[in-house]
């Protein structure tokens, strides 16, 4: 009898090494990070302490401001560090592959399931609501677009298809809000159903590219409708 294989155990990157790299990266695009994380900690705890001494109870609201303090900051931080994150990846090849891939709860993307000779590329991702194709480059993307289209059709009959085209243009969906509009599609599939999807597409596979440098924000929760 064969022996089922142990799964070797997940090495997870420590959360402290994490916030120091998102910190790099945040203070390599935004020099002033650290000034106004400071001033926001010293704010928030000067307005509790005052507060404490209109009440008469200064070290009990000195107390309670730390934490919010803290905690303050470290949101002004999450959100400085996610635009940082996207700035630093734009206008790169892969960049919306790279965003794509980012978001770990139900979705595979492949990247450049269809490419041409400019750089112009197409990555499809499948979750729940169906198969998302997603467009980089020129005007020459709408080719490839459709070339990807037909061999989801092809292969995936009946599932639903949705096309985006990354940009700041009309009718475009900026980098930094593509992960927001991949979670306002509808869920029409199930979980077999998906996965199914998933194993028919991979007979159209993509190319092996380098995604763009720069830790990108993890385990980013799609919104839910």
């Amino acid at each position: 009898m064969f022996k089922r294989k142990k799964k070797e155990p997940k090495i997870r990157e420590p959360r402290f090494k994490a916030i120091r790299d998102a910190y790099s990266l945040t203070k390599n695009v935004k020099p002033w990070i650290g000034s106004v994380l400071a001033l926001i900690f010293v704010v928030v705890l000067a307005a509790g302490i005052g507060i404490g001494f209109a009440v008469g109870h200064p070290y009990y609201f000195g107390f309670i401001s730390l934490p919010l303090a803290l905690l303050a900051s470290l949101f002004i931080f999450s959100r400085v560090a996610l635009n940082a994150s996207f700035a630093s990846v734009e206008g790169q090849m892969g960049a919306a592959a790279s965003v794509l891939m980012a978001i770990r709860r139900g979705w595979t993307t492949t990247p450049a399931v269809q490419v041409n000779k400019n750089q112009d590329m197409v990555h499809r991702s499948v979750g729940r609501a169906g198969i998302v194709l997603t467009a980089e480059g020129t005007f020459a993307t709408r080719q490839l677009l459709q070339s990807a289209r037909k061999d989801a059709e092809r292969f995936a009959p009946g599932v639903p298809i949705y096309e985006i085209w990354v940009g700041d243009g009309e009718g475009q969906v900026p980098l930094r809000k593509l992960q927001k509009h991949v979670g306002k599609f509808k869920k029409t599939l199930s979980a077999h159903q998906m996965r199914e999807v998933r194993a028919r597409l991979k007979a159209v596979g993509g190319m092996s590219l380098p995604m763009p440098k720069g830790p990108m924000p993890k385990n980013v929760r799609v919104p839910k409708r």
